[in-house]
């Protein structure tokens, strides 16, 4: 017979008097919740809920089981006052029911309000990535990650330039290119972990990237024109000094540029074709060409470069790198130079717009080519 059935015939016969209020003056009355069980702590994947029992009357000498519930769902061996959010909660509600047992074997059972949902975990970054290498162009950056807790394996890195995501550079280590130079760089470290937020923390910044080498010399120039001139000079002031800052020219060989209004130690000129002979019988009005303190650049092939070039489906920019490179390779004392090799790039000071010999088009100075290596 149950605990309540008893309790009940016990109730009738002592308000119908049929039995003696003396006579079961030793029965003990069933527990009963008065105030319900609660759950204190985060409902986070991996934290630590622990369960109150609420109160109950009458109140001594009770015991209390437990049993954790996911929703509707009693969780397998969830059966202690604590309990620590598993994968499987994830998204979903927990509560506790509480089953309190006096001396006689008596019970009652009472339920907690359900929890909000359960929440991923938050890594634990106890140190962030930082950067190691020399911060020149064409050296290589590393990137460590740092510590954090718990440890995972999950580990991925992205380089950035100024902020904006590097193409490609998702590696631990990361070389320094040409456009690098003159701005920072950060990597940034994400973690992944089951039953933990995605974690993504960033390193702090370099200083801005360096030339690969320190200038040790600056040459002056200034822009001259000859003849009638139909290209815009803004674009060639712009070009003339982008081609000679750039990190891939003669600034890798340790000379760095500037142009000046007068005088300047060599001149680049943009000639009509007609005018480039009268600078020197060895010129050709077909060409662009170097005498003495003047670099001179053909319009004609300012515009159109050559039909090798064009034929190898280059573009007009990289031919203006390459032309101004050669010539002014030849102001800095640097000779024509031949193909090394079938199938590689050719040196910047090889004659490529009169012939490959086999080598692929290239406008900027090999690194055999370069001063000061």
């Amino acid at each position: 017979m149950g605990n309540r059935y008893r309790v009940a015939v016990v109730v009738v016969a002592l308000v119908a008097g049929l039995v003696p209020v003396s006579a079961y003056a030793g029965v003990e009355e069933l527990p009963v919740n008065t105030v319900p069980p609660s759950v204190s702590g985060e409902p986070v994947y991996r934290g630590k809920l622990v369960a109150d029992p609420g109160e109950w009357t009458p109140p001594d000498g009770l015991t209390y089981r437990y049993q954790w519930f996911r929703g509707g769902e009693a969780i397998r061996n969830a059966t202690r006052r604590t309990y620590r959010p598993r994968l499987g909660d994830l998204r979903r509600r927990l509560r506790v029911e509480v089953e309190a047992t006096n001396g006689t074997g008596g019970s009652g059972t009472a339920s907690s309000e359900p929890t909000d949902r359960v929440r991923r975990a938050r890594f634990d970054v106890k140190q962030r990535p930082r950067i190691s290498g020399t911060r020149r162009y064409t050296h290589v950056l590393e990137v460590h990650p740092g510590r954090w807790s718990p440890r995972t394996r999950q580990v991925t890195y992205r380089w950035f330039r100024d902020g904006r995501a590097i193409r490609g550079a998702q590696g631990r280590r990361y070389r320094l290119g040409h456009e690098d130079v003159g701005h920072r760089i950060t990597a940034r470290v994400t973690l992944r972990k089951p039953g933990y937020r995605t974690s993504r923390t960033f390193s702090r910044p370099t200083g801005a990237v360096l030339h690969r080498v320190p200038a040790r010399r600056t040459a002056t120039y200034r822009i001259e024109t000859r003849g009638r001139i139909t290209a815009s000079m803004k674009v060639f002031r712009r070009q003339v000094a982008e081609t000679l800052a750039d990190p891939r020219g003669w600034r890798s060989a340790g000379v760095a540029f500037k142009r000046v209004a007068r005088g300047g130690a060599f001149s680049v000129v943009l000639a009509e074709a007609s005018t480039v002979p009268s600078f020197h019988p060895i010129c050709s009005a077909q060409w662009s060409c170097r005498v003495g303190r003047y670099v001179v650049i053909n319009q004609m092939r300012w515009q159109h470069a050559t039909p090798s070039w064009n034929s190898a489906n280059k573009s007009l920019r990289s031919y203006r790198h390459m032309v101004l490179n050669h010539e002014t390779g030849h102001w800095l004392g640097h000779g024509h130079l031949g193909c090394p090799g079938r199938g590689q790039l050719a040196p910047v000071m090889m004659q490529q717009s009169k012939g490959l010999d086999g080598c692929r088009h290239n406008p900027w100075p090999l690194p055999s080519e370069r001063w000061h290596r």
